[in-house]
């Protein structure tokens, strides 16, 4: 299945900062035993393209692992040769847009205006992340939407179990969710692993109210 369905059928992306290749695979376990299946581990992660390399040879199709906080087109090669399904930027960058397309995965580029958003679609983009989300809040996506009504829109930002589906159902496709859902450092014994799977099972379940 192509990264653009299992985002929106997931709904859920959880965003995995500080992770490391000796929890990566555990902490992508449990969020699967929760229902998330589509997760992005950030570039700015010591060793990311060792993170993302050892998470797609153990997880194979079982999670779709993307690449988060892709700054410019050299760090979207180096993941996507790692293994990242998608990318994922928290700005607009017209050149990773460019590498992205040439090699035929998704990228999700930062926007927050309607210029930012139609340019990003004219060079390619087929989902696009408002960012930061809380800043603007529920009403200013429905109102971005509402003129542009092709646009498929995750948001990220501040997203929580409290505010999440205000989004999902102001017409965004998806939410990304950074330590409320995963915090890596702190995720040190069994029950902790097993609190993040009831965490998951609590956010995809309110994701498909």
């Amino acid at each position: 299945m192509e990264s653009i369905h299992v985002i929106k059928e997931s709904k859920v992306v959880a965003v995995i900062r500080k992770a490391n290749e000796e929890n990566i695979v555990s902490i992508l376990k449990a969020l699967s035993a929760g229902g998330v299946k589509a997760v992005e581990i950030t570039a700015e992660t010591p060793r990311a393209a060792q993170v993302i390399a050892k998470a797609h040879e153990s997880m194979g199709d079982e999670v779709c692992i993307g690449a988060g906080t892709v700054l410019d087109p050299e760090t979207a090669r180096t993941v996507l040769l790692a293994g990242a399904a998608f990318i994922v930027s928290p700005a607009l960058n017209v050149e990773t847009l460019k590498l992205a397309n040439r090699y035929g995965v998704l990228a999700i580029p930062g926007v927050l205006s309607p210029t930012e958003i139609l340019t990003a679609y004219e060079h390619g983009a087929k989902m696009v992340k408002i960012f930061p989300a809380t800043t603007v809040g529920p009403s200013y996506v429905k109102n971005i939407l509402g003129p542009l009504p092709h646009v498929e829109a995750m948001v990220t930002g501040g997203i929580t179990l409290d505010n999440m589906n205000d989004y999902l159902e102001k017409g965004c496709k998806a939410v990304g969710i950074g330590s409320n859902l995963v915090n890596a450092p702190q995720l040190k014994t069994v029950e902790d692993y097993q609190r993040l799977t009831e965490t998951a099972k609590k956010y995809r379940k309110q994701a498909d109210k």
